[in-house]
């Protein structure tokens, strides 16, 4: 049923008699996963396996190969076409994220985010899905919202749970501005710049920029065209000034467009006493009505950064509570907030969002400290902001901060984008940082295709945002082949890792500690760069109550290193064993290292080249 009208509403009737899916006890024991859906799956692959590990052979796409590498760009006209194709819609949906469920749950994902699915303007090729139009509608090149809620239900039967990307800060470009100033280019200078219309379906301002009657059907303008539901059509939903130029001059940012996105007009005040504006309560309201409607279990929320926090703190409170009458209490909502760790945590501190998405600092130190250029201390000691929180002992952040090195955009890399396995022999480590991202503390996110290795890099965003399924825009520059490969050896070693986590609470909920190491046995110190590089062994320890689980990553490339690493002093005795529980080198798996006396108490291991060792 298509819903134009919010007045016309009624949640109760989404929510009577019905049971909901609850949330975890822990976010923490948790791995995302983050797909741009478009990019992700049609469901047509040949060769990939289905939910039950059942080989699908559909005559459809086939799998990648090694000779398969750059056969979309043979020719320059074929390069042409294939970059051309990585700014428009490619034809990942929601039903080809239904058929990789299975995929996603052999790796050892629990919780998928998806970039938003919600319609778009018409007469843009917005396959990211920030540029909505209808907020409550599916991207019909998406699916359905029948296919979302199929896609939940068999997520929930796999114990996975689905996170989704929502935009509250703007629409998609809904009207279009007549300045009378700035003419060629209405950048934000504090005043409201006036409007042609509302655009239609072909993107022209045709449409009158007025308030439309909610209760007279007959006027409003078509499903393709302006904004929906029809109580956003009202200009007082935006703040009108025209886009952002200086992203951080306060309240330039927090008023301005998102480029060609339209800002939305969130109330006023200051965060205690925050007025909330028609329009955030019509926002609250549309993401009520889809959990509602399907279930899910949390928002990613995009662009924190740009609104009030007084908007922000009034919409968790109201989704929290909505949640939390339906029986899911622990409702998971992290958001996008940028401009530096301080900023993020108060944000959190302030609005009572349930985490941040660690797009800042972790994923430089993590890329950085597996390929051996940032001193291990640089990481470790993002998760003890003592500062931060004004006391005097480390706080531990396991839960409120999402966790990832690849993503979507990567700000943190300007006009450079790159993935992990870009740079020369990264494939020797990425199952290294993949590691180290879910064995240290936060809540770990895989970027898809990064357990594939896919290596895009280049001056866009579109370069980060390869197609799984091939298409016209495929990874390693390919074209009509899938990556759904579950004998890549990343995706094997990947998944036993993850078991391992799921197996052990100390992995996700413990204290962490960098651990000091020694080549003597008598002298011990932190591992840490000589001169621009660190080759060495990088042990941590992750404690829960009496249980110590000793991981160590080796940055050396082509040799393996050994090295004395210091334990707990009082959960272990001298002359006790620790246990080699997963090695990159299969035959130190079950091997046993004694306990001795030396820096309190310290173990001898020797970590493979380019490898990863867990003992307990």
């Amino acid at each position: 049923m298509t819903i134009k009208q919010l007045s016309q509403l009624n949640l109760k009737s989404y929510t009577a008699n019905k049971s909901f899916y609850p949330s975890p006890n822990a976010w923490e024991d948790q791995v995302f996963y983050f797909m741009m859906l478009d990019r992700f799956s049609d469901g047509k692959e040949n060769g990939y396996k289905d939910i039950n590990g059942n080989i699908v052979s559909n005559n459809g796409t086939p799998s990648f190969t090694p000779k398969d590498q750059n056969n979309a760009i043979k020719t320059l006209r074929d390069a042409v076409e294939w970059q051309a194709a990585g700014v428009k819609y490619v034809g990942g949906n929601l039903k080809g994220l239904i058929s990789k469920v299975g995929y996603l749950k052999r790796l050892g994902v629990t919780a998928i985010w998806i970039s938003p699915i919600f319609k778009q303007v018409s007469f843009q090729d917005t396959y990211h899905g920030y540029g909505i139009q209808d907020f409550l509608e599916v991207n019909p090149k998406f699916g359905t919202r029948e296919d979302l809620k199929e896609l939940v239900k068999l997520a929930h039967e796999n114990g996975i749970y689905v996170i989704l990307d929502i935009i509250l800060n703007h629409s998609g470009n809904v009207f279009s501005y007549d300045p009378d100033r700035n003419v060629n280019d209405p950048v934000w200078d504090g005043k409201p710049y006036k409007v042609k219309g509302f655009n239609d379906k072909t993107g022209k301002p045709s449409l009158p920029f007025q308030k439309t009657d909610p209760n007279n059907p007959a006027t409003w303008p078509g499903e393709d065209d302006a904004i929906w539901p029809v109580e956003f059509q009202d200009p007082s939903v935006f703040t009108q000034k025209g886009r952002i130029k200086s992203w951080d001059y306060d309240p330039e940012f927090l008023e301005g467009d998102f480029f060609d996105l339209k800002d939305i007009n969130h109330g006023r005040g200051d965060i205690d006493n925050y007025v909330a504006s028609p329009a955030l309560k019509y926002l609250a309201q549309v993401y009520k009505f889809w959990i509602a409607d399907t279930d899910i279990d949390g928002y990613r929320i995009d662009t924190v950064k740009h609104m009030e926090k007084g908007a922000t703190r009034i919409f968790a409170s109201m989704i929290h509570e909505f949640a939390q009458s339906i029986g899911k209490e622990k409702f998971f909502l992290v958001g996008e907030i940028t401009g530096g760790r301080r900023r993020a945590f108060e944000t959190l501190e302030e609005t009572g969002l349930d985490a941040a998405l660690g797009i800042d600092d972790i994923p430089d130190k993590l890329e950085y400290l597996v390929k051996g250029f940032r001193n291990p201390s640089e990481y470790f000691s993002l998760f003890r902001n003592s500062l931060l929180v004004h006391k005097e002992s480390h706080i531990w952040f396991r839960d409120k901060v999402v966790t990832m090195f690849d993503d979507h955009d990567q700000v943190r890399k300007g006009e450079n984008k790159a993935r992990f396995c870009a740079d020369p022999d990264a494939d020797k480590v990425v199952l290294n940082a993949l590691a180290l991202n879910a064995l240290t503390l936060g809540i770990p996110c895989i970027y898809y295709g990064t357990e594939q290795g896919f290596d895009g890099n280049g001056n866009s965003d579109r370069y980060l945002r390869e197609a799984m399924f091939g298409g016209a825009f495929g990874a390693f520059r390919t074209k009509g082949v899938h990556f759904f490969n579950e004998e890549h050896p990343v995706y094997q070693e990947i998944a036993k890792i993850l078991k391992i986590r799921s197996k052990n609470k100390a992995l996700s909920r413990g204290r962490q500690y960098l651990r000091p190491i020694s080549g003597d046995g008598i002298n011990f110190g932190l591992p840490r760069k000589i001169g621009n590089e660190i080759r060495s062994v990088v042990p941590w320890s992750r404690i829960l109550s009496e249980q110590e689980i000793l991981a160590a990553i080796n940055t050396d490339y082509y040799e393996s290193r050994e090295a004395w690493v210091t334990i707990d002093n009082e959960l272990h005795k001298e002359g006790d064993y620790l246990t080699c529980i997963y090695s990159t080198d299969k035959k130190q798996e079950g091997q046993r290292v004694k306990i001795e006396a030396r820096n309190g108490k310290s173990v001898k291991i020797t970590v493979p080249a380019a490898g990863l060792v867990i003992y307990e």
